[in-house]
Order: C-alpha cells, then sequence, then structure tokens
C-alpha cells in the first residue's frame, strides 16, 4: 500500500466517519469523493461498505434511548427481499441509466422540499408501507448499490423525530451492509489483499465519528431533516454527474 493510497484512506475516512456520525449515512457519498481520484474501484467499492459498517456500528448509541429496533424490522425484511430482485434486474437494466435516473429524482424532489416553508407528513400506510419501502431499497441496492435513498427519504416524510429517523435508517443501513459483506465474503470479492486498507480504517475512523455524533445531538429535528435533504441533493447531483459523464 503505497503513502497516497494510505493518504487518502486516512481522509477519506476521517471525513465520511465524521458525516455518517452526525447523519446516520452518507459514508460512501463522501469518502467517494476523496478514494475516486486514488483508489481503484475493485478496492474502493468493498472499502465503502466496510467503512459504512464500523461507522453504523461505533455510533449506534447516538439515538437517546437505544435504537427502535421493531420499527425497523419491516424495513430490513423487505429489503432482505428486495436485494435479489435488484441483483436478477441487473441483467435487463442499464445501472448507468438507472443510477442517472434516482440522481435526476433525489435532486427535483429534495432541492424542492429544502425550499419548502413546512415538509410534508405522510401518516398512512403503517408498517406494510414501511416494508414496502424498504423492498424498494434492497432491489435498488442490488441494481445499484442505493439502498439507502429510499428509506431514508421516506423517514423525513413520516414526520417522525430524528431519534427516530436515524434509528430506522441506521438500523436497515446496518443490515444491508452486513449483508453485502457477507456476500462478498463467500463469492470472494474480499481477498487478503484488502486487509490492510480494512485494518487501517478501524482505528481512523473512531475520533471523526464520534465527534459526528456528539454534534448530532446538539442538532434540532428541523435542522436534522434539512440535513438529510441537502445530503441526498448531494448524492443525487455525483449520481446524475456520474451517469453524463460515463
Amino acid at each position: 500500500m503505497t503513502v497516497s493510497v494510505m493518504a487518502a484512506i486516512v481522509v477519506g475516512t476521517s471525513l465520511a466517519g465524521f458525516v455518517q456520525g452526525l447523519s446516520g449515512f452518507a459514508f460512501a457519498l463522501v469518502a467517494m469523493s476523496v478514494w475516486a481520484w486514488s483508489i481503484e474501484p475493485q478496492l474502493a467499492g468493498p472499502m465503502v461498505v466496510w467503512g459504512s459498517w464500523i461507522g453504523q456500528v461505533l455510533s449506534l448509541g447516538a439515538v437517546r434511548g437505544g435504537l427502535l429496533w421493531r420499527r425497523a424490522v419491516p424495513f430490513v425484511l423487505g429489503g432482505v427481499a428486495g436485494v435479489p430482485v435488484g441483483a436478477w434486474l441487473l441483467r435487463y437494466v442499464d445501472v448507468g441509466l438507472f443510477r442517472g435516473g434516482v440522481g435526476v429524482v433525489l435532486v427535483c424532489y429534495c432541492s424542492t422540499m429544502l425550499f419548502a416553508r413546512r415538509l410534508p407528513v405522510l401518516a398512512r400506510g403503517g408498517r406494510l408501507a414501511d416494508g414496502a419501502v424498504g423492498a424498494v431499497g434492497g432491489v435498488m441496492g442490488g441494481l445499484g448499490g442505493l439502498t439507502g435513498p429510499a428509506p431514508t427519504l421516506w423517514c423525513t416524510l413520516r414526520g417522525w423525530d430524528k431519534d427516530a429517523q436515524r434509528s430506522v435508517f441506521q438500523v436497515f443501513n446496518l443490515s444491508m451492509h452486513s449483508l453485502t459483506l457477507t456476500v462478498y465474503f463467500f463469492d470472494g470479492t474480499l481477498t487478503a489483499a484488502m486487509v490492510p486498507a480494512f485494518a487501517l480504517m478501524i482505528p481512523v475512523a473512531i475520533l471523526p465519528t464520534f465527534a459526528g455524533v456528539l454534534l448530532y445531538r446538539r442538532v434540532d429535528d428541523r435542522a436534522f431533516r434539512r440535513l438529510v435533504l441537502l445530503l441526498l441533493l448531494l448524492s443525487g447531483i455525483l449520481l446524475l454527474a456520474s451517469a453524463i459523464l460515463r
């Protein structure tokens, strides 16, 4: 591992760990903006999943009163069911166009909501709708690695407080990352050559993630919803740009 790669890992993990500690997601968005310039995709992809998993584990205590596991169960079950469907669709769908389409939706929706005086609230649907949204996230994950946007947006629309929102999409993302790492292990994606990079990320992520968690506890519900929408907007812009420039 070269010095430049080590530096990129430290910088990317630190910045992404802080943002994930603050928001509960977005590790990939931040880390890939650093790693895309100096780390091969074959290594950067698994590193993103590993780093996201580490950040989720480190920030499990961010939610006051503990994670709402029962509320997250429908999302997780739907996600697990949706991932194989998304993987099957890979044979029929242009992934670049798909990611670009998701980017357009995120840019249009999130930019509109950021300027709205009052965010809409969806009170109907219950756990069945939650499970359906989780399934959409699973399909999007299996198809294009995009498990997060659908459940995260749905949580903002539910009108839950910031701890409830974060609890749901943090449990969902942790479950999906665990599933992905398991698949990577058994299909040979994870190799011995990745161990030094993975090992370096663990100590580097600790302090930035905890710093993000401390800041999260100072943010009110409204500011947190705005932060989530802003991060999703940035994600949409990057997805759209990658589809245009590919």
